[in-house]
């Protein structure tokens, strides 16, 4: 290592099961699976439970918004999206200041719809949390949006 090389520790050194990266994408890959038949029983797809999750509580993002909410990519959100307005879930409209600029809405079908997945979404969560003191899980849940904050190349 030069003088400009931070002396940090290698991989191998500090392990798999310290690194938090791999440990949060290890727990994200088990949540999405945990529930992944119960969302196809529902004819829904992880991105169009994700945008129907984020629409049940963001009231018309504009479609690069939900893009950012979602961790989805503006194509494959796309698609999701045509398909849940075909099937009556959301609505797009445009924006009233931008008229280049789509929102979109969850109807009330697409509450429904929500509404029953969100058992299941809040079932992955408590397990995932089982055996944690709730002081525990509100202080991982601080760390984690500050961690965000850290890492964000958006303001939402």
């Amino acid at each position: 290592m030069n003088d400009q090389t931070p002396n940090r520790p290698r991989l191998g050194e500090i392990g798999l099961m310290n690194f938090a990266p791999y440990l949060m994408n290890r727990i994200m890959g088990r949540y999405n699976a945990g529930f992944r038949d119960e969302m196809g029983e529902m004819g829904l797809t992880t991105p169009k439970a994700r945008a129907l999750a984020v629409l049940s509580v963001v009231e018309g993002p504009l479609i690069r918004e939900l893009s950012v909410y979602t961790v989805i990519e503006q194509s494959t959100l796309s698609r999701a999206l045509d398909q849940l307005q075909t099937e009556g879930l959301i609505r797009r409209e445009t924006d009233p200041s931008d008229s280049r600029a789509v929102r979109v809405f969850i109807t009330e079908a697409g509450r429904a719809v929500f509404d029953e997945l969100w058992p299941h979404m809040a079932d992955a969560q408590a397990r995932m949390f089982r055996g944690i003191p709730d002081e525990e899980r509100q202080a991982f849940t601080a760390t984690l949006q500050k961690m965000l904050v850290n890492i964000r190349k958006h303001e939402i």
